[in-house]
């Protein structure tokens, strides 16, 4: 049974060593626990019992939130964790009044565009060469 809880330091020390191997290449432990202890900061976890297999976070400036991340263990992708995931993220932010839900994509990372395509995320503008060589579109969801 898949289940969604606030992520805390205890849940990031569990996938520490793990987060590259089995998730992705996106931020490293540092920059993870910075995020945590952020206030502004809110994260989730999504667990399979007691396996954390995905975690998503928002950074909240009222009226406006960044979507920071949603990443799912590899070989749980295309299971609808992700979609788990942004809904919460989604419904966490409106009940703080939150009005602009903003994030940025990796212009070759053509799942995770379907999935904010799904949720009604429109591409606003894009960052030249901003993943290396690759293209960051900015995106916005009105809420």
């Amino acid at each position: 049974m898949i289940t969604i809880s606030k992520m805390n330091l205890d849940d990031l020390n569990q996938i520490k060593n793990i987060l590259f191997s089995d998730f992705d290449d996106f931020w490293n432990y540092s920059i993870f626990k910075s995020e945590l202890e952020n206030s502004n900061s809110y994260y989730l976890i999504a667990k399979d019992n007691s396996k954390i297999i995905g975690f998503g976070g928002i950074k909240v400036s009222i009226p406006d939130a960044d979507i920071m991340n949603i990443v799912v263990r590899k070989n749980y992708r295309k299971h609808g964790i992700g979609s788990f995931l942004m809904r919460e993220l989604i419904n966490f932010a409106s009940s703080l009044g939150v009005k602009n839900l903003f994030l940025e994509v990796n212009e070759k990372n053509s799942y995770a565009i379907s999935l904010y395509q799904k949720f009604n995320f429109k591409e606003i503008s894009i960052r030249k060469n901003y993943y290396n060589e690759n293209n960051a579109i900015i995106m916005k969801k009105e809420i």
